[in-house]
């Protein structure tokens, strides 16, 4: 096929060429008309000479057009696209699909439109140029991540998304099995075992553009359901060297990728867990100079956080109820070598190794060091009341733990919410292709919906209806 892209029009002048692509707009003068053609890499304008397909063609249509790139005259320049001194003399024009004229308009930002509309319809919000950008965005971040870290010896290992539900923090996704009825697994709220498992296997340094499933609420920077995050581990490591890789990756990546933003300070801040909450009122604080400011980006680490905190009613997924404490982390996460002593004494008082990435006021991620030795994870399960069957959850772990287990440690920060905070979006779904609505209604999809009587009978299944 000759078909050339809309970028590379510009090394085409004075040849017929064929583009494709989709009609942004038309703009009917007499016995002339121009045309703008779009495809993903940019905007063409073209002149309908004697008006033949105006009339022909409406918004949103595929074509096929053969013509001939000329420089336009200089008093119709457009500078505000790539190809704004160029034009396409239609030569002859093909309808390949018709439209029906489009919900809501294309050509602004968007956020005019209500959402549910926008994300019923979301194959025609992402061809919006602000959507379409975040997207592709989106794309080059994972692709200099990947780069980044395999140039630094990481291997991408891909876990499971059909795993085992054990109490982690969140509510579980869970996926009832054909072959064993009556068994449930559950999709991972993070690949938090398996990537210390891999340390165990030897692996050493490993990665994951992960994707996560937990089933929370909603909020402006949370989305429901399903996420993206950068998951990391590092075996023979400290906290410093966790800190030190994920400061370059992000600084080298807001170089790379958002030359027009600056960021606030480096090397970034590190504020213990008690000097934030004295100081700001919060574990996340925005360091901004000036908060309405989008370019400016203020990275910083949240350390020293307690290992615990005291149980409450929300931390129903961790002991019988007859224990004081919860993880403030997650139940993996490595005491301060200072202060284990005071996991028999005063447990309250004992640091983590608790790791926040905050930017802008938000924690895009969070890790730890973790634990690596067998007696101490199970005296960190006492101490969160465990019962021995749910001590049993995690045998696979503590079985791992007797065959020569290294020191490690990583973090996982989002990247959706990253992208949305770097960009100063109003929600983190401006960044994603498809996202949930706030009930949990996938994007385009009628998901969740119910299943048939037959595939119910067949998992051995009764749904009873309240």
């Amino acid at each position: 096929m000759d078909r050339v892209l809309i970028k590379d029009t510009l090394n085409h002048i004075g040849k017929s060429i064929t583009l494709f692509g989709w009609v942004n707009s038309i703009r009917k003068h007499g016995k002339i008309a121009f045309i703008d053609l779009r495809d993903i890499t940019g905007i063409i304008q073209m002149v309908d000479i004697g008006s033949k397909y105006q009339n022909k063609v409406g918004a949103e249509y595929v074509v096929k057009v053969k013509g001939k790139i000329k420089n336009r005259p200089e008093k119709l320049i457009n500078p505000k696209i790539p190809t704004g001194t160029i034009e396409l003399e239609i030569e002859n024009l093909e309808i390949i699909s018709p439209s029906l004229v489009p919900p809501f308009p294309l050509d602004t930002d968007g956020y005019e439109i209500n959402e549910e509309t926008r994300i019923k319809y979301r194959y025609l919000d992402l061809r919006r140029q602000r959507m379409k950008n975040n997207i592709i965005l989106k794309s080059r971040i994972f692709t200099f991540i990947r780069n980044f870290l395999v140039n630094r010896g990481f291997y991408e290992i891909e876990t499971p998304i059909l795993t085992k539900t054990t109490p982690e923090g969140a509510r579980d996704f869970i996926v009832p099995s054909r072959l064993q009825p009556g068994k449930f697994y559950a999709l991972p709220q993070s690949p938090q075992q398996y990537k210390q498992l891999l340390m165990v296997a030897g692996f050493e340094k490993y990665f994951q553009i992960a994707r996560c499933f937990r089933d929370e609420d909603p909020r402006h920077d949370r989305a429901y359901g399903e996420f993206n995050q950068l998951d990391m581990e590092m075996s023979f490591v400290t906290q410093e060297d966790i800190l030190q890789i994920s400061e370059e990756l992000f600084t080298r990546l807001i170089e790379t990728i958002f030359p027009e933003k600056k960021i606030k300070q480096k090397p970034w801040p590190r504020i213990s867990h008690h000097e934030a909450i004295k100081n700001y009122n919060t574990d996340k604080p925005d360091l901004r100079a000036d908060k309405k400011d989008k370019n400016e980006l203020a990275f910083s680490w949240t350390i020293d956080f307690p290992l615990f905190k005291k149980q409450s009613q929300d931390d129903y997924f961790y002991g019988s109820g007859k224990a004081k404490f919860a993880p403030s982390h997650h139940m993996f996460t490595a005491p301060h070598p200072d202060d284990i002593k005071l996991l028999d004494t005063d447990p309250l008082k004992v640091r983590g190794l608790q790791h926040d990435l905050v930017l802008n006021g938000y924690e895009i991620g969070g890790g730890s060091v973790r634990i690596h030795q067998l007696e101490i994870q199970e005296r960190v399960f006492d101490l969160i009341g465990f019962t021995k069957e749910q001590k049993g959850q995690f045998e696979h772990m503590l079985n791992a733990f007797k065959y020569g287990v290294p020191p490690h440690g990583g973090i996982a920060p989002g990247l959706d919410r990253f992208l949305f905070v770097a960009l100063g979006e109003p929600s983190i779904r401006e960044v994603m292709a498809y996202p949930s609505l706030s009930g949990g209604q996938i994007s385009v999809m009628d998901a969740p919906n119910y299943a048939t009587d037959s595939q119910l009978k067949e998992l051995g299944i009764a749904v009873v209806k309240k």
